[in-house]
């Protein structure tokens, strides 16, 4: 029997416009939305099945409820829930100011978040959502009983280079590449969880062996990485405007010779409206956008790759014997 193809997954945090300022939280805005059919009908030429995950204002707003709603009855995507701290139902204007991570608030009040964010997506975007990816990765052990009992199957909040202990967040080193069930004592283990850890696609170029990349990704970006980055040594994703098309394609064909399940991809649904992200100041970058993506994804599907929900990939998951 042939090894299954392996999935191009895409994670698009669907979020307001540009939730890096205090401006942005501020006002909420919600203009992105107008975007996403262009970003589907790319996805749909390449066979991409996206999965827009879903903050609590995208859900609600006049503006944006109705594009998700019709995007969600195409059946050619998965809606799944994004949590923000300070704009999710109950927030506090201490985590407005603060730039709250997730798992960083009382237990107590996550739960009451994450119910609140669940139920408003199924009601208003008529999808209960499975899978979950955490504001800003703010993502512990602590967040994985919530999303068993709220009937959760996916998260996607691991980066094995993510690090911002430095501003009260997470720090992911050593987590394993690969899809796996994550301990409720430290998420960068296997462990029991029924949850399916699909961590974010990252890595070092040039590659490092497994023990001096978790180094690498203990440090913190500032100083350390921007050093290294002069000899040479850099971390790359799947990700647009993070990595550039050709570090991004010759990635995904390193991946691919190394028999990678899946290629995941990420984005803010902010990163398609001009001036919407700090990445996409304006309409040439947005241009520049979404023609690396169209290469991207030209690349992985010439790869033999195929579009998958996460909610697809999790139900079909075997790991490797």
């Amino acid at each position: 029997m042939s090894a299954p193809r392996p999935a191009i997954l895409m994670g698009v945090d669907t979020e307001a416009d540009d939730q890096w300022s205090r401006a942005g939280r501020d006002t909420q805005q919600v203009r992105n939305a107008e975007r996403l059919p262009a970003l589907q009908a790319l996805c749909d030429e390449y066979g991409v099945r996206p999965s827009y995950l879903v903050t609590h204002e995208m859900a609600t707003r006049p503006e944006s409820a109705p594009v998700l709603q019709a995007l969600a009855r195409t059946g050619r995507c998965e809606i799944g829930a994004h949590l923000h701290p300070w704009s999710s139902p109950p927030f506090r204007p201490e985590d407005l100011a603060a730039h709250t991570y997730p798992h960083n608030l009382p237990p107590d009040l996550l739960d009451r978040q994450l119910q609140e964010l669940t139920e408003t997506i199924a009601e208003r975007l008529g999808v209960r959502p499975t899978t979950y990816r955490a504001g800003r990765n703010g993502f512990d052990g602590g967040t994985l009983p919530i999303l068993e009992r709220l009937g959760y199957t996916v998260d996607t909040s691991v980066d094995p280079l993510f690090n911002e202990r430095r501003k009260g967040g997470m720090a992911f080193a050593g987590a394993p590449v690969v899809p796996y069930h994550p301990a409720y004592d430290d998420v960068r283990r296997a462990g029991a969880s029924t949850i399916l850890e699909v961590p974010i696609t990252a890595a070092t170029d040039p590659p490092l062996p497994r023990a001096i990349e978790k180094a690498y990704a203990s440090l913190p970006a500032i100083p350390y990485r921007g050093a290294l980055r002069r000899f040479g040594l850099q971390p790359v994703w799947l990700r647009p405007s993070y990595t550039s098309r050709a570090r991004m394609i010759a990635f995904a064909s390193r991946l691919h010779a190394a028999g990678a399940p899946c290629f995941n991809i990420i984005f803010h649904s902010s990163e398609l409206l001009p001036g919407g992200s700090p990445y996409t100041p304006d309409a040439a970058s947005v241009e520049r956008f979404f023609a690396d993506l169209r290469a991207l994804l030209a690349h992985l599907t010439a790869l033999g790759a195929v579009g998958r929900t996460y909610a697809e990939f999790a139900r079909d998951w075997r790991p490797a014997a």
